[in-house]
């Protein structure tokens, strides 16, 4: 800013916006909980956050200030009634609230200044958060169903008309809903999410979702109304998971209160009372886990609109709440993200069609089909076929209900003969590529009469891969594919046999999942979910949230370390130490719970090397790995907590398990851990059980295993979490280059020339059990294109990527890389390609993070690079 500007701006001959548009540094991408203008949070402190614009060298903040206020305009002109921090001398992003107490109801307006590294300020704009009833006892509704027991099929329909007498000002939907739900105002629907609410273990905890209803409310007489469904609450399919006998178990039911703000002042609550009014309608039956069943000729038109005549509706009853703990929803929903039109539609005969949408995914379909009334469609979807029609055979085996009245991966479809209809269910979801449509009677059917949908929490993709070679490529997309698949407001494993929460592939896919997405609501929901399932004594499930099942013999550290690892991973990720915060206590029970079980220090409770290639690994050394390594989470967050006498016992007690690993399994003399299989090797290797001094025998040994190997796997889900990183990270970059993109039996490449768009189950195609085509457990090799090749790693000591540690490896056989992965500051970028023999390396370190680049040992020069922020371009040449 030049002296002339700077004197008009004094002098006020310049507005603010003029002064602020001369900055290079720039406050964005404003959030409040990790989302963007939050309707109906409970956070009584929440957390803001902001990114900074500034493609400068050496871009940072030198301090900042953040005012928070509930009128908009004061806020934008700098004064805040609740919370004014003044200017704090910090590179701080991520504060938490410490205002003035948060009044429920309220919408806060917040910004935040900057002063950049010149000292010059910015100011960003407005952003907005509004809290929601902050409290059970605000609620003004009562809880209420249809008076039906567990096994009647056909879905509630409810609804009630209400009228407006004043101009309104502002409305506000609370739902809260045990089971899932959809909400209509005057012949409409409200919102785009799927699948609402989140599944929780229902009798702890419950989640309600706010609505902005403003715009969707008349003058004079207006109607809402409420179609229920099961969901995971009222589990009326069978499956050897005991969904069914879940001790929550119950109708859906549901609270809601829609609060008038009228333009005087005024508050009303329109709420859920004995004077709604319910029935049956066209929805004959639902299952999360099976399909939906629909009757055209039973629909309802204008159900929910103010015209409907309702004198034929029934009566409600008052229901109990489910739980004590009923709070805000605030993560990403569930979404119909992507739209895939049939790739194909092949017609077997007069009655049967066969739709092929190119891809697997989890999701629904939409039908739009016409023919005599009471014609039945049969809608089938499977991931495979055979002799060219749909095979459940590898996806069915779980399930225990009736094939007729309720059958696996079905929707039913009845025509109503009055024109074309319409069907997409509503509250289910399947795993398909295929969908084969039988009908009760000759119909015609084409390509667009039935369009897939992708369905899966919409978290905003922070990662981004590109290569020389097409099938890392498209290892990375099915990858993604198949994480997204398995996100349904909590990780599962697969989205058709199963949809559990399984702990171990859950976690095995964290650094997969924060590399490429944005999902840290996500994971802060499941960690609540944790804390329900924990027993007193710290005892975990290995599917969370569960109906009952899971507390077994296998429930231990391979799988339930979720506990652990995942906070831990987050706060690496983002910088943020509130879900360790709130997991640190279970955290604590959950690991002393293994002490006192453990009078060796080791253990052998856990699942192993869940389905190996063929070598199986000693379960006492991988169990044992997963103590240690929680262990050491819990002591490096009682340092941060300042909790000494936490820290020293966990350092203490991880350092005891160490040493007992390595006195029982490790050779010394050949680096040999136990019989030495690729998982034994690369377990200890990957969690830093490895003495220092024997890292690169033991190294050394893995590497010569793979060779052997014709760079084959021969590893379960342990193992392919740990062996590319076992293998990149200790000097043999190479050789996990060549185990990740090999293309034969067995390896992740196998599945991907053999037309997979998702991952798989099982590494060999014709196995007999464990053969879903979309599960996540074998995806760690998303996370590890980041780290192995584009060398991107959080600092423990600087996380969320204030300080980024760069250990690219240039691998030969690949020409060129790029990884880009945003974070907490921007966007990070490490790619390198080859010129000659020598590599030309180009990396963007984001404004206000810094950066140390580790060269390989053959690069000549400097082996550590300092990098301040801005873009920086190396040449690099190597010993011969």
């Amino acid at each position: 800013m030049n002296k002339t500007f700077t004197l008009c701006w004094l002098l006020g001959l310049l507005p603010l916006w003029i002064v602020e548009a001369q900055t290079p540094c720039v406050p964005e991408y404003l959030q409040t909980e990790h989302l963007e203008h939050p309707l109906g949070i409970d956070t009584p402190q929440p957390r803001l956050s902001w990114r900074l614009t500034d493609d400068r060298t050496d871009a940072r903040q030198a301090a900042y200030q953040l005012i928070v206020g509930t009128d908009s305009l004061s806020v934008l002109q700098g004064k805040g009634d609740q919370w004014d921090t003044g200017r704090i001398a910090s590179a701080d992003r991520l504060v938490t609230y410490a205002g003035k107490t948060l009044e429920p109801f309220t919408r806060y307006y917040w910004t935040v200044s900057v002063w950049d590294k010149d000292e010059l300020k910015s100011t960003s704009g407005v952003q907005a958060f509004e809290t929601g009833l902050m409290g059970m006892n605000r609620w003004k509704g009562a809880w209420i169903d249809d008076g039906k027991n567990i096994h009647y099929r056909p879905a509630p329909y409810f609804r009630k008309t209400f009228r407006l007498a004043k101009p309104l000002k502002s409305a506000r939907a609370y739902i809260a809903v045990a089971g899932l739900y959809e909400l209509y105002l005057n012949g409409e629907r409200v919102g785009d999410h799927q699948l609402d609410p989140m599944y929780t273990r229902f009798d702890r905890r419950n989640l309600y979702v706010t609505y902005d209803v403003t715009a969707r409310l008349q003058a004079g007489e207006n109607a809402i109304g409420v179609l229920l469904g099961n969901g995971w609450y009222n589990h009326q399919s069978m499956a050897v998971w005991d969904f069914d006998r879940a001790p929550w178990r119950n109708r859906p039911t549901f609270c809601l209160d829609l609060r008038l703000t009228y333009e005087d002042g005024t508050v009303e609550t329109v709420a859920t009372e004995t004077d709604w009014k319910t029935a049956s309608g066209a929805l004959l039956s639902n299952s999360i886990y099976s399909g939906e069943h629909y009757d055209a000729r039973s629909e309802q038109q204008g159900w929910s609109t103010v015209a409907f005549d309702d004198s034929h509706w029934g009566g409600v009853r008052y229901r109990s709440a489910p739980s004590q703990h009923i709070t805000a929803q605030q993560m990403y929903p569930i979404r119909l993200v992507d739209t895939l039109p049939a790739a194909t539609c092949r017609q077997l005969n007069d009655t049967t069609y066969l739709f092929d949408f190119g891809r697997n995914i989890a999701g629904i379909t939409q039908l739009r089909a016409q023919g005599k009334a009471g014609t039945v469609l049969k809608i089938k979807y499977g991931e495979r076929l055979t002799d060219g029609r749909l095979d459940l055979s590898n996806i069915d085996v779980y399930y225990r209900g009736n094939p007729v009245e309720d059958p696996f991966q079905v929707d039913i479809v009845t025509l109503s003969g009055k024109g074309i209809d319409e069907f997409a269910a509503r509250f289910n979801y399947k795993g398909f590529r295929y969908a084969e449509v039988t009908s009760s009677d000759p119909i015609v059917l084409d390509k667009n009469s039935l369009t897939a949908y992708f369905m899966h929490s919409d978290v905003p993709p922070t990662g981004r891969i590109a290569s020389s070679n097409p099938l890392l490529n498209q290892l990375w997309q099915a990858t993604n594919n198949a994480y997204l698949s398995n996100l349904m407001g909590y990780p599962t494993d697969c989205p058709q046999r199963e949809k559990n929460g399984w702990t171990g592939d859950g976690h095995l896919a964290i650094e997969t999942a924060l590399y490429n997405f944005d999902a840290i609501t996500v994971y802060e929901k499941w960690m609540a979910d944790h804390r329900d399932e924990q027993q007193p004594n710290g005892v975990l499930p290995d599917i969370i949230p569960t109906g009952g099942w899971g507390y077994g013999t296998a429930n231990g550290l391979d799988w339930t370390s979720t506990i652990a690892l995942i906070p831990w991973n987050l706060y690496l990720f983002y910088g943020d130490s509130k879900p360790l915060s709130d997991c640190y206590e279970n955290i604590k029970r959950y690991v002393d719970y293994v002490d006192r079980t453990s009078p060796n220090h080791l253990t052998s409770w856990g699942r192993g090397d869940w389905v190996p290639v063929k070598s199986s690994s000693n379960r006492e050394l991988t169990s044992s790995v997963y103590f240690y390594v929680d262990a050491t989470i819990l002591a490096q967050a009682a340092k941060l907590f300042n909790k000494p006498e936490d820290y020293r016992y966990y350092t203490t007690l991880a350092q005891q398990i160490k040493d007992a690993i390595n006195r029982k399994f490790l050779n010394r003399e050949t680096g040999v851990y136990a019989n030495g299989s690729q998982t034994e090797q690369s377990v200890p290797l990957q969690w830093k059980v490895v003495p220092e001094e024997m890292i690169a025998k033991v190294a050394g040994h893995l590497a010569r295993k793979v060779e052997e190997s014709g760079y084959h796997l021969d590893v379960g889900v342990l193992g392919a979490k740990a062996i590319l990183n076992a293998l990149s990270e200790n000097g043999h970059g190479d050789a996990a280059y060549q185990v990740a993109v090999q293309d034969t039996y067995p390896s992740w490449g196998w599945w991907i020339v053999n037309g997979a768009t998702t991952l798989l189950e099982n590494w060999d195609l014709q196995a007999k059990r464990d053969i879903s085509d979309n599960h996540m457990m074998f995806g760690e090799i998303g996370g590890w294109f980041f780290k192995g090749l584009g060398g991107i790693f959080p600092d423990a000591g600087q996380p969320g990527f204030k300080h980024i540690v760069l250990r690219p490896n240039f691998v030969k056989d690949l020409k060129f890389f790029e990884a880009d992965h945003l974070s907490p500051y921007g966007w990070i970028k490490s790619g390198w390609k080859w010129k000659g023999h020598n590599v030309i390396y180009t990396v963007t370190v984001p404004p206000n993070a810094t950066a140390t680049l580790y060269l390989p040992a053959r690069a000549k020069g400097e082996k550590q690079v300092q990098l301040n922020a801005g873009t920086h371009t190396l040449a690099i040449s190597f010993e011969k």
